[in-house]
């Protein structure tokens, strides 16, 4: 392994730029060509493109897409009771945190007699796609059903890739069944987008795609999302990142296992540590080297390393400067009294104050969702909430005399714009009140 210490205030801006670059996704057009032929097989084919892609991609022949009633049920006997009571337990935070967010119509009258409005209504359909391809992972089912179930979306349907014995993973099925989903689909990659939102023979089409997943997931939800016959998506998203923030006294190997942590998701997942004290970066290489060896997936930990970047910045503000240009998936503040710096942070998808707070815990049981925006969207997008299973609907509604008052000024204005269909409009009406007969 060979890190490098980055002095920043001795990097001009370009080589910043260069420095704070995300690893570049090679051939992003052939890419979405790749997708756009997978995409159009589901969207001609249905329900037999999707066997042939499970077969040709997971290397499983299935028979049927759907989860059954007895798969259901064998998946709640291969869970142990501790295992079963962790994932109610996550479930349980999740869904406290996410019913915190719920609101009250809103309503103002903003002028006399002119009321204004604003009420909440579920996506009458969502399709959430749980990855398996490292690892399976029950922990975004968890994120992705649980502000589902709390929104009351009416279609709810969970796509998930095929273990190589054909069946689902047993924990994603448990917790479909905790959050109150009944149909889950054996498909991956992007064929399982494709299904969601053009709609199979067996797979119901949805409005809006959600979850995480690798470079073909995220392409075919972009294209999905471009094309008005295909179904939204979630928020824009690229391989996972960390960013740590360290002073003097933190400590070296938790700060090597947080960076770690966010390095196996994949080999062009990000890890970068900001830190104030040269004695602090070098202890955390070592820490890295020493805990990577003993790691289970500690090919993948060598390969996303080998772009991991540390930095020394001259103070603690130059670090959230730095960080807020980066703008992270994940940021971690392990300083003192770190609480006192949440103010200096702008851009970043989820933050973890303390040294008792390690990212997984917000990947897996925290109650904050780990479906988060990387690749710098943090700039301007938030990680999932309720509100991205609810659409805002606005209301308005004015009485005579309502009109009377505020009509003549939307007639100014449509004739600033040259409308004069729309002052017609209020005009038609102000008439029928100035002469009801």
């Amino acid at each position: 392994m060979s890190l490098s210490l980055l002095e920043w205030s001795s990097l001009s801006a370009d080589e910043r730029r260069a420095a704070l670059r995300r690893p570049a996704q090679a051939d992003t057009d052939g890419l979405h060509r790749r997708v756009r032929e997978i995409i159009d097989e589901v969207r001609a084919r249905g329900d037999q493109a999707l066997l042939d892609f499970t077969e040709r991609f997971d290397g499983v022949k299935l028979k049927s897409l759907e989860v059954d009633a007895a798969e259901f049920a064998a998946a709640e006997q291969a869970l142990s009771a501790d295992q079963r009571a962790a994932l109610e337990r996550a479930i349980g935070n999740v869904r406290r945190f996410h019913e915190a967010q719920l609101s009250n119509p809103l309503q103002i009258e903003t002028s006399p007699g002119v009321i204004c409005e604003r009420h909440f209504r579920a996506i009458d359909a969502v399709g959430l796609y749980v990855p398996a391809g490292v690892a399976p992972l029950p922990s975004t089912a968890v994120m992705l059903a649980v502000p589902a179930n709390i929104a009351g979306c009416p279609t709810r349907i969970i796509c998930t890739p095929p273990r190589k014995d054909g069946t689902a993973d047993p924990a994603v099925l448990l917790v479909a069944k905790l959050c109150g989903i009944t149909r889950v689909f054996k498909i991956g990659g992007a064929q399982a987008v494709a299904a969601m939102a053009y709609g199979t023979e067996s797979v119901p089409k949805v409005d809006k795609v959600f979850g995480p997943g690798n470079s073909w997931v995220t392409a075919a939800k972009i294209i999905a999302a471009n094309d008005p016959e295909g179904a939204a998506l979630d928020l824009p998203a690229g391989p996972s990142e960390v960013l740590v923030i360290a002073d003097q006294d933190a400590n070296a190997s938790f700060v090597a296992a947080d960076l770690l942590a966010q390095a196996e998701h994949s080999a062009d997942a990000q890890s970068i540590l900001v830190t104030t004290s040269r004695v602090l970066a070098e202890a955390t290489i070592e820490q890295l080297e020493a805990q990577m060896r003993r790691l289970g997936r500690e090919s993948t930990l060598r390969e996303s390393i080998n772009h991991a970047r540390l930095f020394i910045v001259d103070s603690l503000q130059a670090a959230f400067d730095l960080s807020n240009a980066y703008a992270p998936e994940h940021l971690i503040v392990q300083v003192a009294k770190a609480r006192d710096w949440l103010p200096s942070i702008r851009n970043a998808g989820s933050v973890f104050l303390g040294a008792w707070t390690p990212e997984t815990m917000g990947d897996y049981c925290s109650g904050t969702n780990h479906v988060l925006p990387t690749y710098g969207f943090a700039r301007a997008y938030s990680g999932l909430s309720l509100v991205d299973f609810q659409k805002r609907m606005t209301v308005q509604e004015l009485s005579a005399d309502g009109l009377r008052d505020l009509g003549p000024t939307a007639v100014t204005i449509a004739g600033l714009e040259g409308l004069d269909a729309h002052a017609n409009a209020v005009q038609v009406r102000l008439r029928q009140l100035a002469n009801p007969s």
